[in-house]
């Protein structure tokens, strides 16, 4: 695969994947960063940090709009859940391993 196609199609993978979370607002970001140590708003930062390695110039509240499709203040305030206990507890225990590893 030519790098010219390589990066046009993990554009479109990378496009399914906000679509795919757009469409399914119920996996809440704390449950991606209990799973997968990642959620839509580290999207939107990688998002930005990329925009502004080529020179464009794209604020953190400009790229979580690309990644939620709308405001974060309008996701949040449609789709955002209060974390339970349970989800903060696993969460910092997933923190907590990450620190571990890291030693």
């Amino acid at each position: 695969m030519n790098e010219q196609t390589r990066t046009d199609v993990e554009a479109a993978v990378f496009r399914r994947l906000i679509e795919h979370l757009r469409a399914h607002p119920e996996a809440q970001n704390i449950d991606l960063m209990i799973l997968a140590d990642f959620c839509r708003n580290c999207l939107a930062k990688w998002y930005r940090a990329a925009a502004e390695e080529r020179g464009e110039e794209l604020s953190y509240d400009e790229a979580r709009e690309i990644v939620y499709g709308m405001p974060y203040s309008e996701w949040k305030e449609n789709f955002q859940a209060e974390a339970t206990p349970e989800q903060l507890a696993a969460f910092q225990q997933r923190q907590e391993a990450k620190q571990a590893s890291q030693k």
